[in-house]
């Protein structure tokens, strides 16, 4: 499922891109874009989030041993603003707040007896990305973009006592590239980046099971659960 979302994105993409090249490549759009100090804009895309797990191998007293994936990937939305400083002909600053909605569903199977459960993680991200932006020379209407950062996130959905519950805050670091296509009056800046989380998400520490503690051999079966993003978004500057 996820293969074919990003590949049929992806060839959108690239359709997309490729029609603005060829209809502008006649004329110099917007020449003196690059030289304003400052620069605003927004962005819509969709994503997909993902986490893997580490497992510590644990054997209740019942014999089971429960392990944990995320069997497929389901697209999600995002809404970005853009705040740009220029600080060179190549470097610029990028302040990209927005937000996410997205969803994950869990699959936890005991590996012995073959007993499952699932697991329905709905999340609205609050992001707070910051990018250092790399850029060619441009070429015609088009100027390739390679991006680097950290993205602070804040999950604002509503806490329920499930199977696994996880931490607020998360922080990544982001890998990506993208291309400028000066249009005659805007630019169009598809991109891709890549997300890696950097803390622990799982919450270990569960005092809502209190009454029902046979539910922890589930969190007690996982040592680490980080989280990853693949994110295609469309500026529009």
């Amino acid at each position: 499922m996820i293969k074919r979302s990003v590949a049929i994105l992806l060839i959108f993409a690239t359709a997309l891109c490729g029609s603005a090249k060829r209809l502008n490549d006649k004329v110099m759009n917007r020449p003196y874009a690059d030289n304003r100090a400052w620069h605003l804009g927004f962005s819509v895309g969709v994503h997909t989030q993902s986490l893997s797990f580490s497992h510590t191998g644990l054997v209740t007293d019942q014999g089971e041993t429960w392990f944990v994936e995320q069997p497929s990937y389901s697209p999600g939305f995002c809404v970005n603003g853009l705040i740009d400083l220029r600080l060179n002909s190549y470097f610029n600053v990028r302040f990209t707040p927005g937000l996410y909605f997205g969803n994950k569903v869990l699959r936890i199977h005991d590996t012995t007896a073959g007993a499952t459960e699932t697991q329905n993680v709905k999340s609205t991200l609050v992001v707070l990305p910051f990018d250092l932006k790399f850029s060619s020379m441009r070429y015609r209407n088009s100027r390739p973009y390679v991006t680097a950062g950290v993205m602070p996130t804040f999950d604002v959905s509503k806490r329920r006592s499930d199977i696994f519950q996880f931490n607020v805050a998360d922080c990544f670091l982001t890998v990506g590239f993208g291309c400028d296509f000066y249009l005659p009056f805007f630019k169009l800046i598809p991109e891709v980046k890549f997300c890696f989380g950097l803390t622990d998400l799982l919450r270990h520490d569960r005092p809502d099971l209190a009454d029902d503690p046979s539910m922890l051999k589930y969190t007690q079966s996982v040592r680490r659960a980080a989280s990853k993003m693949f994110v295609l978004t469309f500026y529009f500057e």
